[in-house]
């Protein structure tokens, strides 16, 4: 084959700008191998750029999307081919982090991630550095849909959890929402013995967490807007250990407020604004209860190294759909 499909963002006012192309494959070199896509996740980000909402540089007609798992289908020299965890054969089912460039440690600079800054995996096939690509464990029941679904979200949570100050039994972690990374937070954190609480402004989603991925306490935030009263009267006035924010400007006042002393809020998201003027006091906050507000752009492949082998064995029946 001297052809595969690559899907590109021809312009980025919706996904009506997603165009199909047939451009030549390229063939791993040295220390490289060829992918066949087997299946893409789609996150908020990959939304937020192909409708230019995205803050942060976008490659022009880049490739989109992140998440993917796949096969090895063709080794280049010079790797390290086997059965061992660090070695890759042809056949080996693999998820890649969304940067090539954070291997393991805090992010040094701007990240040059799939699908933003540079081509993603919205292709049939995919050329990888060896040393990038996550073995997927061979007794997984997990289909490579489930797989492509967690590879941002679980690096991204990872890092939340385990990036600073690791999170411990019998804590308490707050999740805003009910979207890829926060089932992802509500997944690891129950398997770590925490107690988790989420809010949501659906009493049916509230009920389903609550059911499916056990979820200890939930809070409507269109019945309760100051949820973060709601976390500290369920907390007995002690709050999060964990806050996982989605939400960015919009909430960060209440996740600063719902979090313990000495706790940990992870801003993840942008998804919620703030009128102009309103930005609360957030170095006071954090100044005030000796807490600490981590920027967390998703992990390193370390990280989601770490999240693949903890999620085998199975976390729940299935993991979180997008």
């Amino acid at each position: 084959m001297s052809t595969h499909t690559v899907f590109r963002l021809a312009s980025r006012d919706g996904f009506d700008g997603l165009k199909a192309f047939q451009e030549p494959m390229s063939r791993p070199g040295r220390g490289e191998v060829l992918v066949k896509v087997r299946s893409v996740g789609l996150n908020y980000r990959d939304i937020a750029i192909a409708t230019s909402n995205y803050p942060l540089p976008v490659k022009d007609l880049v490739v989109p999307c992140s998440d993917m798992a796949g096969e090895v289908v063709q080794v280049g020299d010079d790797v390290v081919s086997g059965g061992g965890a660090d070695e890759v054969a042809v056949g080996d089912a693999v998820v890649t982090p969304a940067s090539f460039v954070l291997l393991y440690g805090p992010t040094k600079g701007h990240l040059d991630t799939l699908g933003g800054g540079r081509d993603g995996v919205l292709r049939e096939y995919f050329v990888v550095p060896a040393h990038a690509v996550i073995k997927i464990p061979q007794s997984s029941s997990h289909s490579l849909t489930d797989w492509a679904a967690m590879t941002t979200t679980g690096a991204t949570v990872w890092n939340a959890f385990y990036g600073h100050t690791p999170l411990k039994p019998g804590q308490t972690v707050l999740v805003q929402g009910t979207g890829g990374v926060a089932l992802t937070a509500l997944i690891f954190a129950k398997a770590a013995g925490a107690t988790v609480i989420v809010t949501s402004s659906s009493d049916d989603k509230l009920d389903y967490v609550k059911a499916k991925y056990g979820a200890d306490f939930t809070i409507n935030y269109k019945t309760h807007p100051r949820w973060a009263a709601e976390v500290q009267r369920i907390t007995n006035g002690r709050g999060a250990d964990h806050v996982v924010d989605v939400g960015g400007a919009g909430t960060i006042e209440q996740s600063l407020e719902a979090v313990a002393w000495g706790g940990i809020v992870s801003n993840i998201g942008f998804l919620a604004g703030v009128p102009e003027g309103q930005m609360p006091n957030v170095a006071l906050m954090t100044l005030v209860k000796g807490s600490t507000l981590r920027g967390i752009l998703s992990g390193s492949k370390q990280q989601l190294e770490e999240a693949v082998r903890r999620s085998w064995p199975p976390l729940s029946t299935s993991l979180p759909a997008r």
